[in-house]
């Protein structure tokens, strides 16, 4: 694989001062620029030591009135896929030669710009950002030949066509509190599916491709979020972040 170089974080935020739109032109070399959207004001930043580890750090930033990015909260730990991460589906290109892109059941998280959909839980709970209470019946559809694929459905009012899917309220306290990942929006066949930021698990094990923390530290995420500053997903290796 070639050498693939991106913005360091500072550059993209310079970008962002300038960018109109979050059209991300293909570049003719191996080099992939993912530019930061003027729209958004808050950006998650998810970063790994390499392509293949389950372990990451992530750092909540926050846009001021002068347009400099400033850090928000302390870092936190958090588990990633247990196969780490692959190029996902989101606001940006994936490289021509790039050696690891998400795929279904791979077991990698996505890596690259994207939105976030919505937060969601087990119950009520007021912020300011787009909340669901899922329940049992509630689910998020993983098979790739059904015509709801990467989507949450309520199955009650559906006629089901699909065989493999997650309950949106589990038995565990995993889903308890989470947000969803605009990873494959366009809902591509075999590309990834079902991709959320949620509780990891006391056994500190790998995810099937999620972005997982402690309570504590997503109910921070989910009371900081605000849907007027158009918050991002921005997850990539250290070494991708030259």
């Amino acid at each position: 694989m070639k050498t693939l170089t991106l913005l360091t974080l500072g550059s993209l935020f310079f970008t962002a001062c300038q960018a109109t739109d979050v059209s991300l032109p293909i570049e003719p070399t191996s080099i992939t620029k993912i530019t930061i959207p003027s729209s958004t004001t808050q950006l998650i930043q998810v970063t790994t030591k390499n392509w293949n580890t389950k372990d990451g750090e992530l750092q909540r930033y926050e846009k001021d009135k002068k347009g400099e990015w400033i850090k928000v909260g302390k870092t936190i730990n958090i588990v990633l896929g247990r196969n780490g991460l692959g190029w996902g589906l989101g606001l940006h290109n994936i490289p021509k030669d790039a050696k690891y892109i998400k795929k279904e059941g791979d077991g990698k998280a996505p890596a690259g710009l994207f939105r976030l959909g919505n937060a969601f839980g087990y119950q009520k709970f007021k912020i300011n950002f787009p909340y669901a209470k899922y329940s049992r019946t509630d689910h998020c559809v993983d098979d790739s030949k059904s015509e709801f694929y990467n989507t949450i459905i309520d199955s009650k009012k559906i006629k089901k066509d699909y065989k493999s899917f997650e309950h949106m309220k589990l038995k565990s306290n995993l889903y308890q509190y989470g947000i969803t990942v605009k990873h494959n929006p366009e809902n591509i066949a075999q590309a990834g599916s079902c991709i959320f930021i949620h509780i990891k698990s006391k056994t500190g094990k790998g995810t099937a491709g999620c972005t997982a923390m402690k309570e504590r530290e997503i109910t921070t995420i989910l009371k900081w979020l605000d849907v007027e500053k158009n918050p991002l997903l921005l997850q990539l290796p250290q070494e991708e972040l030259q």
